[in-house]
């Protein structure tokens, strides 16, 4: 496999920034992502949210970003490593070399790993432990297919409300359950959908799921004793996800639980290994794309005088090369 200058381990929307941002630089990169297709969590888990937060778009989906975010960094031919995992890290004459799942070794100027909070697995529904059907789903890759259904929201969190504001107008039902009474979610999210026609028990959980091959209905327990039967066709147990690492934790990185600590180079501990996005931390660190998009340019120009000492930290802005 061909030595590149940056292998960027995460093909979120940080990586596909970084991807571009070392392209315009005149760096060769390796975007490798265990993940099928580009685009991290936001391809796998919802594709079709409208995303508020990211400066110029008043709203975009988070399939429309990656895709705007592939065709930026296209002009720079990046390599896409996609389905595989990047395993371990050695050096070979001072420079980064990853071994990657299937064997291969890639030899980079500089790795820069952007991979969100690492692989993810959802929460399990308690509930649907007993329950042997189909019909329980942990996100909504397509909205659409929920036309027409009576859906269960059990959570109460951001992706909770976020899919009572994508489902509401295309599902028959919408109910939204959660344990507490106080909502993780953001409070101008939850203020719209408390203005929407979605129903929302606090202080309940799904005690029983009906149905033989698939979901029909929910008992509903409040606390306090009092409980009902919901026609549902469809549960999205939005109960949150657990990150982990995976092998990156094995590579002597710094760490802070799973985050990996930088510096304001976002360099980490290790020679030319940079850190940008949700997987990282330092004083002060909010996780938004936004932030992101920052931190990968801030490594990118870091890394290239690492792997250049004659090269400019800043090489100007993109307009002036236009």
């Amino acid at each position: 496999m061909p030595e590149v200058d940056v292998a960027v381990i995460g093909a979120g929307p940080t990586g596909l920034f970084a991807a571009y941002y070392a392209g315009f630089r005149g760096l060769s990169v390796a975007v490798i992502d265990a993940l099928p297709e580009a685009g991290g969590q936001i391809t796998a888990m919802y594709p079709e949210k409208l995303i508020l937060d990211v400066a110029g778009f008043p709203a975009v989906k988070g399939r429309d970003l990656v895709a705007n975010l592939v065709a930026q960094a296209a002009p720079f031919h990046p390599r896409y490593l996609l389905g595989t995992r990047a395993e371990k890290l050695s050096r070979a004459d001072g420079k980064p070399v990853l071994g990657l799942a299937g064997g291969e070794q890639l030899t980079c100027g500089a790795v820069l790993i952007t991979g969100g909070l690492g692989s993810f697995s959802p929460r399990p529904l308690p509930v649907a432990d007993s329950f042997t059907g189909a019909g329980i789903v942990y996100f909504v890759p397509e909205p659409a297919a929920l036309t027409d259904r009576d859906v269960l929201i059990v959570g109460g969190g951001d992706s909770a409300f976020d899919w009572a504001l994508a489902l509401q107008p295309l599902a028959r039902s919408v109910t939204l359950v959660h344990r507490r009474d106080r909502f993780r979610a953001h409070a101008g999210t939850v203020a719209r959908v408390q203005e929407l026609p979605v129903r929302i028990l606090v202080n309940a959980e799904v005690t029983r799921l009906d149905g033989e091959s698939t979901v029909t209905g929910a008992e509903i327990t409040v606390r306090g004793g009092a409980t009902e039967t919901l026609p549902v066709d469809t549960v999205v147990a939005a109960l949150g996800f657990t990150a982990d690492l995976g092998p990156i934790a094995e590579w002597g990185l710094r760490l802070d639980r799973r985050h990996i600590v930088v510096d304001s180079a976002m360099a980490t501990n290790l020679p030319l290994v940079f850190a940008a996005g949700d997987i990282t931390e330092y004083p002060g660190k909010v996780r938004l794309i936004a932030t992101g998009f920052g931190e990968a340019a801030t490594a990118v120009n870091n890394a290239a005088v690492a792997i250049d000492p004659s090269a400019h930290l800043f090489p100007g802005h993109s307009s002036d090369a236009a």
